[in-house]
């Protein structure tokens, strides 16, 4: 049976709900839906009758009733016939426990199908190279019949991808053979090998930068792993940054802090996005990764450097890979920013006993990936930058679009300039980030909020923006942002009911 709200407790929850920005109906639902994902409201608890709730607030039975029928279309109750109205989130019926962590995940988080109509914000990825992607499927499929005697299980990849990807290795400076490589179903799938290799048990630690990408830190925490978060420091003004008339520069990773974290945590694994990160588009400098690197081996912890958005430069920027500057690192990449999310492909590239130990935990997940997309893959990396120039350049011009905009209709926003990547990261004029996301879809958008990049629901005041959007769209966008932030201002209770969420049940 599940537990249940009383009028009275949900009424002090609400507060001073009603403050006429909009329908009565509509703000009740808003703040409920608010509350819901706040985690202050858990999952599957029964709510207060409509005739209940109305006396308790003093308002009409058809509001209420109103206000939970926009509700349950949302998503967010759940009734059966003859039963009180259940706390739920979109996606996942009663009895599905999520929590503060999860409501955030799920009120901006990538995987929901996008209605249509709906600009996603939520997203950081371009759309398939056509012509290109297309032509070295034609290409495998005439290599195919060759490799059809066989039984198609390999978890290591087939030999002509593996040898692709070791030579662009080797070209940057990082003599590698196939031997060191570990083809792989994407990054994901290669970074969840990697921790069920790496982590032997649960809690072991693993150390992040904080912000970091959120997927990432998905599959540390559902690996049984302990995130050890090192802050990144505060972007450098550029021009007049902080008055909102221009970018922010790169402020760099604390070094001394993960020294000092490496040091005294010992972590298992260390993962880390050192070109263009995930979300702040910085470009790890190379006297920082010799110093990181060295750290790391001080400390007996692997270091996993997540290179996905390598092939993204969008200013040309010079930089070294991290394992040229040790065997010992691990390496991960992809094809999925750089030419189609659909492909599915990426790799792990590390020294040969740790590629047969990755090999081993990944057949604890699956056999191998599909032979067709892997011999497709070998003629997209051994022509790795046919597409990336016109890319780059599409990139380049979305991105300066995005920032014009963002001074031009959000003064009080100040988003930090990335050296590449897909997205730029913008701190807010307050901490409402998890509550644009929450209003976003009445206003046309879809975005992930702050704290999906963090640990224990920091980064409210941040929010991450792709531009990854033709500068049309872009300008649609941030117009809607430009109403769903009018409309927090017009109702400051939305903004209290989410400004100062609780810490997420994390270690």
């Amino acid at each position: 049976m599940p537990i249940s709200l009383t009028p009275g407790s949900l009424a002090r929850l609400l507060g001073e709900w009603n403050v006429g920005a909009a329908p009565a109906y509509r703000e009740l639902a808003d703040v409920v839906r608010l509350l819901i994902l706040d985690g202050r409201v858990a999952l599957d608890v029964a709510l207060p009758s409509e005739r209940s709730l109305a006396a308790a607030l003093g308002i009409s039975r058809t509001t209420v009733t109103a206000a939970y029928a926009l509700l349950r279309e949302q998503g967010f109750l759940s009734s059966g016939q003859g039963s009180r109205s259940r706390s739920c989130i979109p996606s996942q019926g009663p009895g599905h426990a999520g929590g503060h962590d999860g409501a955030l995940r799920l009120s901006g988080a990538p995987g929901l199908a996008v209605p249509d109509g709906i600009l996603d914000l939520a997203y950081a990825s371009l759309p398939a190279s056509g012509e290109v992607v297309h032509r070295a499927f034609a290409a495998a499929l005439t290599e195919l019949p060759a490799l059809l005697p066989g039984f198609g299980y390999d978890a290591l990849g087939v030999g002509p991808l593996r040898e692709a990807i070791a030579a662009r290795y080797t070209a940057a400076g990082v003599p590698t053979t196939a031997g060191q490589i570990l083809v792989t179903s994407g990054a994901q799938h290669a970074l969840n090998i990697v921790l069920r290799a790496l982590a032997r048990r649960s809690g072991t630690k693993v150390l992040v930068e904080h912000p970091s990408y959120p997927n990432a830190l998905d599959a540390i925490r559902a690996a049984g792993c302990r995130p050890v978060p090192v802050a990144m420091p505060a972007a450098n003004p550029i021009g007049q940054g902080r008055n909102g008339a221009g970018p922010l520069g790169a402020g760099g990773w604390d070094l001394e802090a993960m020294e000092s974290a490496l040091l005294q945590q010992r972590p298992a694994m260390a993962y880390v996005v050192p070109d263009f990160h995930n979300p702040t588009g910085r470009l790890m400098p190379d006297a920082q990764r010799r110093r990181l690197v060295t750290a790391a081996a001080s400390s007996g912890t692997v270091l996993v450097a997540d290179e996905t958005l390598r092939e993204l430069n969008l200013d040309g920027a010079a930089s070294t890979p991290m394992a040229a500057f040790s065997p010992a690192v691990v390496s991960l990449g992809s094809l999925s920013k750089s030419h189609w999310a659909g492909l599915r492909t990426g790799w792990i590239r590390a020294s040969e006993p740790l590629i047969q130990r990755f090999a081993a935990a990944r057949t604890t997940l699956d056999l191998g990936g599909p032979v067709v997309e892997q011999l497709a893959a070998a003629h997209l990396v051994n022509a790795m930058t046919e597409p990336l120039p016109a890319r780059l350049a599409a990139l380049r011009e979305n991105r300066n679009a995005l920032l014009e905009l963002i001074h031009a209709h959000l003064p009080g926003w100040e988003p930090e300039w990335p050296d590449g990547g897909l997205s730029l990261w913008c701190r807010l004029p307050a901490p409402i980030s998890t509550a644009l996301a929450v209003v976003a879809p009445d206003v046309g958008i879809r975005l992930a909020a702050g704290p999906r990049f963090g640990v224990g629901g920091a980064f409210e005041q941040y929010l991450r923006l792709p531009f990854t959007l033709p500068p049309e769209q872009l300008e649609t966008a941030v117009l809607a942002l430009r109403s769903a932030q009018d409309r927090l201002e017009a109702s400051p209770q939305l903004r209290r009911n989410v400004s100062a969420p609780p810490a997420a049940a994390i270690a």
